[in-house]
């Protein structure tokens, strides 16, 4: 217990280092950039905030590329400004184009922020597009009847059972094409998105 106890207080000395030394780093860089007072201590808290959003995409599991993708560009300009700093920078003549990528951060970060904040993972959004499809999947297969034994005419089939959920979803369909084409949807058109049989087609295109 002791030993665990020492190695977690040693990564969390650590830790606090680095974080420390990273801080100071990019609030250097944004002031030697021409970004004077509280913003230059804004800098490295956009820097750390990434970080902490793209860690958590990737532990979530789903998503990895777009965790990867913004936890590399966070750290490039977490260790950007380490080394900047380390002597191989002039910081009372930083360059222009260093200028123009430290003005253009909060742009990006927030950018980055918010797609890992706001965007659904994949596996979230097939699983949600799954369920409906298996629904109209399982409406839309007829049942099986034998041949009729006398020559008699087939007695006419009762309209199909339309779940109120599955009108519903027609109904966002219809709304939705109306206002793109401006006229109301047509039965072949509803056929075609929602992947059914004309009769069960035919009988939710009576209830829009």
């Amino acid at each position: 217990m002791r030993a665990y106890l020492a190695r977690v207080d040693a990564v969390l000395v650590q830790a606090v280092i680095a974080a420390a030394l990273s801080f100071a780093h990019l609030h250097d860089l944004a002031s030697a950039a021409g970004q004077d007072g509280w913003k230059a201590w804004a800098y490295p808290v956009s820097v750390d905030l990434l970080l902490v959003a793209a860690w958590k995409r990737l532990r979530s599991g789903a998503s990895k590329a777009a965790g990867w993708c913004w936890f590399v560009v966070a750290l490039a300009a977490s260790l950007g400004a380490n080394v900047a700093t380390a002597g191989l920078l002039d910081l009372g003549n930083v360059p222009d184009w260093l200028r123009i990528l430290v003005a253009g951060w909060p742009a990006v970060a927030f950018l980055g922020g918010t797609l890992l904040a706001h965007t659904a993972p994949a596996a979230e959004i097939a699983s949600a597009s799954v369920e409906p499809a298996e629904a109209v999947s399982a409406l839309a297969e007829p049942e099986t009847a034998g041949p009729p034994a006398d020559s008699e005419p087939e007695p006419k089939q009762p309209a199909p059972h339309v779940p109120a959920a599955l009108v519903n979803h027609a109904r966002k369909l219809a709304d939705d094409h109306r206002a793109r084409t401006g006229s109301p949807i047509d039965p072949d058109t509803l056929r075609a998105r929602l992947g059914v049989p004309a009769p069960l087609a035919d009988a939710i295109a009576s209830r829009l």
